[in-house]
């Protein structure tokens, strides 16, 4: 068994057979308060989902230390005997199925799974999650694959004063029960400085775009009055000590100019609730695009004056992160050989708004400087590699975020706009969305769409430009 290392293969499998519709986690970072803290904590899971042959076998993800229960329709399963290697393997499914797993989940200080961290200045205790590529298994049972959408119920028990996020908008919290006894009878009452958030379903999503964020955060709001009357909260969150330095007026601005350009691009109005951007320590990448919950690296507060360059780069990632709630949270890949697609129209739709944002930058000049000499040194080597290419499991995934798909796609982009035109590859855009909004999608559908808008065929352009590495010499 590959274990947490999940096939291209088994994904297929799965997929053809599995049609997952809900999952409900509930969560308890009681223990996490202070300094201290402890190694794990409660996650229990229960999952929803359709089999299209009874009585065939598959398996869930899950990494935790411990798996206390679980139960299959009903039906009491061994822990020590279904789950091993990092899958729950579960035999005789039924048409509809319901799944429960209890686990001790552990808290993490690598920037996988649910990372926990404490401010050195003030011992305020954050949480926050970070799942690509993909480890929505540390935190709860999962099909863990991109095109298994489904829709997720997230209750979380935490310390009364801290702020619970996640990606459908904050409830109020209610006060914790006691719980049960060992009898499995109700204390009745309430949990003496514990609170309870029971947030809303949230959309058909992917796990890894899933996200939870507790703890003694700074929060800042505002609202975006949409041209058709909607309203989407916003929200600013960051560590305490770092409130002081939050510029989150400027933030706030170009998170606006990003919604009114995204929506009349793409004819699709906002997909989610809210829209939260959390700026959380100890990242290790720079941004991640989690539904309706963004985290960025806390480096994009400015703790001094700085350059407009610094200004301009944290606005393009911002933007990035914005464009991503379309190319990747509404529509998403069907397996990772696709991940550069998110990232490039993230990119390129990107550098369309900061353009009038910063009119005094020769923006031409700053696209070439910044992506073709590290496209054309990457592609002259033999260590380079394809723009989209053939991925047989989860590892290779992770090798994708480089200068291939974040310095030469951009180019090849551009590209694509001017043998199309600006007007033509937009209306293949908004076809696209629609006809994918909550689903998942692969390149070549999107090139089957651009066909259908173009008075060329696309199909050659694509297998010389993003299907093979290095560069087309004449």
């Amino acid at each position: 068994m590959p274990g947490t290392n999940l096939t291209r293969a088994e994904a297929r499998t799965r997929s053809d057979l599995l049609r997952v519709d809900e999952y409900r986690v509930d969560l308890d970072f009681t223990n996490a308060a202070g300094p201290a803290g402890t190694a794990t904590f409660d996650s229990v899971t229960e999952i929803r989902f359709v089999c299209a042959r009874p009585g065939a076998s598959t398996f869930v993800d899950l990494v935790a230390p411990r798996v206390r229960e679980i139960t299959l329709n009903g039906r009491a399963l061994d822990p020590a005997a279904a789950y091993v290697d990092g899958r729950v393997e579960l035999t005789d499914l039924a048409a509809d199925n319901v799944l429960r797993i209890a686990a001790d989940c552990a808290y993490m200080n690598t920037g996988e799974g649910l990372h926990r961290t404490v401010d050195p200045a003030d011992q305020r205790v954050y949480l926050y999650t970070h799942f690509e590529v993909p480890e929505a298994r540390r935190l709860y049972a999962t099909f863990e694959q991109p095109d298994l959408k489904a829709s997720f119920t997230f209750t979380v028990t935490a310390p009364a004063g801290w702020l619970v996020l996640s990606n459908s908008p904050a409830p109020e919290p209610e006060a914790a029960p006691t719980g049960t006894d060992s009898a499995g009878v109700d204390g009745g009452g309430a949990r003496a400085g514990v609170a309870t958030w029971r947030f809303a379903p949230t959309p058909r999503i992917s796990t890894y775009l899933t996200a939870i964020i507790a703890g003694d955060y700074h929060y800042v709001t505002d609202t975006y009055a949409a041209a058709d009357g909607r309203v989407v909260p916003f929200g600013i969150a960051c560590r305490q000590s770092m409130a002081e330095h939050l510029d989150a007026d400027e933030i706030f601005d170009i998170t606006t100019q990003g919604f009114d350009y995204y929506i009349e691009r793409f004819d699709q109005p906002y997909p989610f609730a809210k829209y939260d951007q959390v700026f959380v320590p100890e990242y290790n990448i720079g941004a991640m695009e989690n539904v309706g919950c963004v985290t960025f690296a806390e480096a994009f507060i400015f703790r001094s004056r700085t350059t407009q360059a610094a200004h301009q780069s944290r606005a393009e990632v911002i933007l990035h992160e914005l464009a991503h709630m379309w190319f990747g949270d509404l529509v998403t890949m069907r397996w990772f050989n696709d991940v550069w697609m998110k990232e490039v129209f993230a990119n390129f739709m990107a550098a369309k708004i900061v353009n009038p944002a910063f009119p005094n930058v020769n923006h031409d000049l700053r696209f070439l400087v910044s992506y073709y000499p590290t496209a054309y040194a990457v592609d002259r080597t033999g260590g380079t590699h394809p723009i989209r290419q053939e991925l047989g499991n989860l590892n290779d995934a992770g090798t994708l975020y480089g200068n291939i798909i974040y310095d030469k796609a951009p180019i090849v982009m551009r590209q694509l706009e001017r043998l199309l035109g600006p007007e033509k590859l937009q209306a293949g855009l908004r076809v696209y969305l629609k006809e994918y909004q909550f689903g998942n999608a692969t390149w070549l559908d999107l090139i089957k769409i651009l066909n259908e808008h173009a008075s060329l065929d696309l199909t050659s352009w694509s297998h010389a430009w993003v299907e093979e590495a290095g560069r087309p010499s004449i």
